[in-house]
């Protein structure tokens, strides 16, 4: 049975934007909402963008049943104790609906202008493992008692880590709960399949969603101008198509999606999609 999660980037948007958008994602049947993580908005600095873990914490406050969580956290952002710290702190605010995504850096400019990091793309993997790694002592869930923070999880925080480089897919193996597939390259999910281990598969997928009443060209156009680049990663159609191509993924092995939509989400558009695509899927 898949899990739907609305991604809903916290750029351009205001916060009583999210917090609608998260309500009618948790009135609509969708699992879970995410965010990303990003000092300055990709590709449009002069955009405003919200500090992930305070916009979750709060859709957390404003909402009862959705999970909440990120594609992903950028390991560079935060000191390993502090995330530890705050990880536990908002899955026991949210009742343990808080999972753990990280990465370890998708934009090195960003990092280098604010002075986050320089180093390399490797050397950003090798940091991401130690963190990792860390996160367990801090949990106590190693042997290294010395570190240990109270209080502990009172249950476990689910881990996902996004990437397909070989070293990132070994971290997977070897400590992530879930695996998310990168938009672009979701016509690629079988031939990354064997290199995961035991983690669960989900995939990022835009979607230029055809509403009931709106001009189907109108709406495939303009997502193909505004988000064609992403390949794959784009679907567009109305319900009854997306209700398939959904299925195709299932079939070949993903258990979640992050549904990302190209006319930014507004409430009809999430609320149609749930009533239309998702109750389409046994619960």
């Amino acid at each position: 049975m898949a899990e739907w999660f609305l991604y809903l980037p916290q750029s351009r948007l205001g916060i009583t934007d999210l917090v609608e958008r998260s309500q009618a994602a948790e009135a609509s049947g969708f699992d879970g909402v995410a965010f990303l993580d990003h000092v300055e908005t990709p590709m449009a600095p002069a955009t405003p963008i919200w500090e992930a873990m305070t916009v979750a914490t709060w859709i957390a406050a404003h909402t009862e049943r959705v999970r909440l969580g990120h594609l992903v956290l950028c390991d560079s952002f935060r000191h390993p104790a502090v995330l530890a710290k705050q990880a536990v702190t908002l899955a026991e605010a949210s009742g343990g609906r808080f999972e753990l995504g990280l990465g370890s850096g998708s934009m090195p400019d960003e990092l280098a202008k604010f002075d986050l990091s320089t180093s390399s793309p490797a050397a950003r993997i090798t940091a991401l493992g130690e963190t990792l790694a860390m996160l367990k002592d801090y949990w106590g869930a190693s042997e290294n008692r010395d570190v240990v923070q109270v209080p502990t999880p009172t249950r476990p925080i689910p881990i996902m880590l996004g990437g397909t480089g070989p070293r990132m897919l070994e971290l997977v193996r070897e400590h992530a709960d879930w695996w998310n597939l990168p938009a672009t390259k979701v016509d690629k999910l079988q031939e990354y399949l064997p290199s995961i281990g035991s983690a669960r598969v989900s995939v990022q997928q835009m979607v230029g969603f055809v509403r009931d009443g709106v001009d189907r060209e109108t709406i495939i156009d303009k997502s193909r101008r505004w988000f064609g680049h992403l390949g794959p990663g784009l679907v567009c159609g109305a319900a009854g198509e997306l209700i398939e191509y959904f299925a195709g993924l299932e079939r070949l092995g993903a258990e979640r999606f992050y549904v990302w939509f190209a006319d930014f989400a507004p409430v009809e558009s999430i609320a149609e999609f749930g009533h239309s695509v998702i109750a389409a899927y046994p619960r």
